[in-house]
C-alpha cells in the first residue's frame, strides 16, 4: 500500500511539474489560471491519498479548506481577467 502511495506521490508531482510548465509558458493568460488551478487540484488528490494510506485526519481538513481556497482564487481570478476589476456591481 505505501508503495502505490509512494508512486501516485511521485505521479501527481511530475504531472504538477508539467502544469508549472503550462503556467509560466501559457500561450494565454486564461492558460496560466487554468494551469494553476490544475497544480491545486493536484495538491488536493494528494492530501486525500496520504490522509487515507496514513491515517491522519487532520490532512482531510487541510485538503478541504485547501480546496475551498482554490475555487475562490479561481473564481477571483477569472472575474478580474473578465471584468479588469474585483469590486463592483456583478451583473
Amino acid at each position: 500500500m505505501v508503495t502505490l502511495v509512494w508512486g501516485l506521490g511521485i505521479f501527481l508531482l511530475v504531472n504538477a511539474f508539467a502544469c508549472l510548465w503550462r503556467a509560466t509558458t501559457g500561450p494565454t493568460v486564461v492558460d496560466r489560471v487554468l494551469a494553476v488551478n490544475i497544480i491545486g487540484t493536484k495538491t488536493l488528490v494528494l492530501l486525500v491519498v496520504l490522509a487515507m494510506a496514513f491515517g491522519r485526519d487532520m490532512l482531510l481538513d487541510v485538503a478541504l479548506v485547501y480546496g475551498l481556497l482554490n475555487f475562490v482564487i479561481t473564481i477571483t481570478a477569472s472575474r478580474f481577467l473578465e471584468t479588469g476589476r474585483l469590486a463592483g456591481d456583478w451583473s
